[in-house]
């Protein structure tokens, strides 16, 4: 007789604290994907069921509720995590129960694990695009600004390492505050940028502080059509949250932006907005949570169990067709081949995309090559 038992899965947000923006985003993906599924019959009948926890923007908290979620719910597979500092804390218990977690946000690379598929963008993935396309149309003077944690440090030294390949180029200053800096932590840097005028500012700023980075470079006086704000950390729920007048002509790059015109992300974004209303601000890290679970779910349907042994070798080299375009599960590294694009802030706080992917860029986590090849195409003339 054909186990008709449901699958239970651990999903492992923060729907509270410094970082519950994105978080709360992710979780929506998710129960979206996981919807999506039952409603469609399950996996051959046997539905999906999500066990889900607020880790609280915490750490210490995600990896306690990732081993709750192992020893106590009894999971094999956790949807989960947002900061590096967070995959890192969750990391040594998903190898110690062989346990598998899906991780849907762009991380600083450098890591491989046999127990995590990494659906968000690799530095090859959105920093190489990101320092061509600034240092291209603004010059290569830089000043970093970043929170204070593992992330923003890594990704502040390759974007260090890209821009200063360039001529002209130098680094004015590196400066961090912390997870909930106010628009008053950023008033001595806004001073020091104001005195050394860097060609573009990069931020790694994540969470609630995002919005006070950005409120604090107004209050200054700043011009972003000379000197903006690039981040691979600024997305819609961050611009959601300062506003568009606050964040219009700042850049962005990411595989995914709400604003790609392609039928597949149009009758996703209905389908999101039918289920969550419009509290849901889908961006980046919403999108790479949404795939990652039908990754897993047509995985399931091969494998018949969701045990590590059983399914992995389902989900290296699997496809989906994501709503920012077909993307793959590396089977070599566990990463994902996305679709890299910049985008540029506009007045009705979305993104207008600028340059985007011909095809999709292969994940090369450990920077082997970041050739830029062919992966730009120049749009349309910008209309903010």
């Amino acid at each position: 007789m054909a186990n008709k038992d449901p699958i239970r899965v651990g999903v492992l947000f923060s729907e509270t604290g410094v970082t519950s923006t994105i978080g709360h985003s992710q979780l929506q993906g998710t129960l979206l994907a996981i919807g999506e599924i039952n409603e469609a019959g399950g996996i051959d009948g046997r539905e999906i069921v999500p066990v889900c926890y607020d880790a609280r923007s915490s750490p210490e908290i995600y990896a306690a509720l990732a081993e709750r979620l192992i020893v106590q719910d009894k999971v094999n597979v956790i949807f989960g995590c947002y900061m590096s500092s967070s995959r890192k804390a969750v990391l040594p218990i998903v190898e110690k129960w062989n346990k598998l977690l899906f991780y849907p946000t762009l991380y600083e690379g450098f890591e491989f694990s046999n127990n995590i598929i990494y659906t968000g963008a690799a530095p090859n993935q959105n920093s190489v695009q990101l320092a061509e396309f600034m240092t291209a149309n603004f010059g290569a003077r830089v000043y970093l600004i970043g929170s204070r944690y593992i992330y923003p440090y890594e990704s502040n030294r390759i974007m260090s390492d890209l821009v200063l390949q360039r001529p002209n180029s130098s680094k004015l200053g590196e400066r961090y505050v912390e997870l909930d800096a106010s628009a008053r932590d950023f008033q001595l840097i806004m001073d020091d940028i104001k005195a050394k005028q860097p060609d573009f500012i990069f931020s790694t700023v994540v969470g609630d502080s995002t919005a006070s980075l950005y409120q604090a470079y107004a209050e200054a006086g700043f011009n972003p059509k000379t000197m903006p704000i690039a981040s691979l950390t600024t997305s819609e729920a961050e611009i959601s949250q300062m506003g568009a007048e606050v964040a219009l002509g700042h850049f962005t790059a990411a595989p995914y932006f709400q604003s790609i015109n392609r039928e597949t992300n149009l009758r996703c974004l209905d389908r999101l907005l039918r289920r969550f209303g419009s509290e849901c601000v889908p961006n980046m890290c919403w999108e790479a949570a949404y795939f990652q679970v039908h990754i897993f779910a047509n995985a399931l349907r091969n494998a018949g169990e969701d045990d590590i042994g059983q399914i992995l070798p389902h989900i290296l080299g699997s496809e989906f067709d994501a709503p920012q375009g077909r993307v793959r599960i590396d089977p070599t590294n566990h990463h994902t081949s996305l679709y890299p694009r910049i985008g540029v802030a506009n007045s009705k706080g979305q993104f207008t995309i600028v340059r985007e992917a011909t095809r999709p860029v292969h994940p090369d986590p450990y920077m082997v090559t970041h050739s830029l090849g062919d992966w730009t195409a120049s749009l349309n003339t910008l209309e903010l």
